[in-house]
């Protein structure tokens, strides 16, 4: 059970830190890179052919022209998970139109802006296909979400 995490730039960590944690917490491996689809393409290409084998979901995030999760899709036939980053430019709507806006062919499921928890989810939820353990773990996490939300609801007025 693996997920590889690709950002453009070691800055967009913070956003998928919580994600991470998440992954480790299902007890997914994770390995995590900075890599850019314009300014190390090669490194790029050749982390992509390290984890071909052994790797069920990418989660790519990139921000600004976001690239970076087209470009992997177009290399592999592991589902990617496109995390659209917030940039100073248009508030991470030029990086979520980049990465939904895909060519017939090449998909790239596309989660919340600068939301690595729903990138992780995501990633989950598709290797729950193949290891039960993982849907086992996305149940518990959905009903501690529920309980959350009634113990707040319960405290709201009294």
């Amino acid at each position: 059970m693996k997920v590889a995490v690709v950002m453009g730039s070691k800055s967009d960590y913070t956003k998928l830190e919580d994600g991470i944690k998440l992954l480790e917490k299902f007890g997914i491996e994770v390995v995590a890179r900075a890599l850019s689809a314009h300014r190390t393409p090669n490194q790029l290409m050749s982390f992509m052919k390290e984890i071909e084998e052994d790797t069920d979901v990418i989660i790519a995030a990139a921000g600004k022209a976001a690239h970076l999760p087209g470009v992997i899709a177009s290399h592999t036939l592991i589902p990617v998970v496109g995390l659209p980053i917030k940039s100073s430019t248009l508030d991470g709507l030029d990086s979520l139109l980049s990465i939904v806006q895909m060519p017939p062919g090449i998909p790239v499921a596309t989660v919340t802006i600068d939301s690595g928890i729903n990138a992780a989810l995501m990633a989950s939820q598709i290797m729950s296909i193949k290891y039960p353990q993982i849907k086992q773990n996305l149940k518990d996490y959905r009903r501690e979400m529920e309980e959350k939300v009634l113990e707040a609801d319960k405290n709201l007025r009294g």
